[in-house]
């Protein structure tokens, strides 16, 4: 089993996440997303839109789980996170995830209504590598 540190690490190498909420009839609903733009022990941050169909969704019904993979040539890495995604409106934490380019999305800037921030809190997880699985709880990991 990998360490904390190294779980992070190989999810900050990856350029996509899969995000999956819970929709009104109960049915899992998945969404590549940007990377994470902080990690702060077990909790990972994502921009998007307050609008969008996923903060709906997790504003109704927490429950998430968050996906990161690596394809290489001769090895395939997968790691699930499952937990809670909270839609965050604060200043502070909007300030403080905001890029340059976000502008593009959100022409009011870090203030704009529809700019808000997805906190993924994960609670346990599940790695694939090298043809084993392995499930752990992300508090118990050193």
């Amino acid at each position: 089993m990998k360490t904390r540190e190294q779980l992070i690490d190989f999810i900050q190498k990856q350029k996509t996440a899969f995000i999956a909420s819970v929709d009104e009839d109960g049915f899992p609903c998945m969404k590549a997303m940007f990377a994470p733009r902080k990690i702060d022990g077990n909790c990972f941050y994502f921009s998007t839109n307050t609008s969008s169909l996923r903060a709906q969704q997790y504003m109704k019904n927490p429950k998430a789980s968050i996906y990161f993979y690596n394809r290489g040539r001769f090895r395939y890495e997968g790691l699930l996170l499952t937990g809670t995604m909270e839609v965050l409106r604060d200043e502070a934490i909007k300030k403080e995830i905001w890029q340059n380019g976000d502008r593009l999305y959100y022409k009011q800037g870090v203030d704009d209504p529809d700019y808000c921030v997805l906190k993924f809190t994960a609670v346990r997880g599940r790695r694939y590598c090298d043809l084993k699985t392995t499930s752990f709880h992300f508090e118990e990991l050193a």
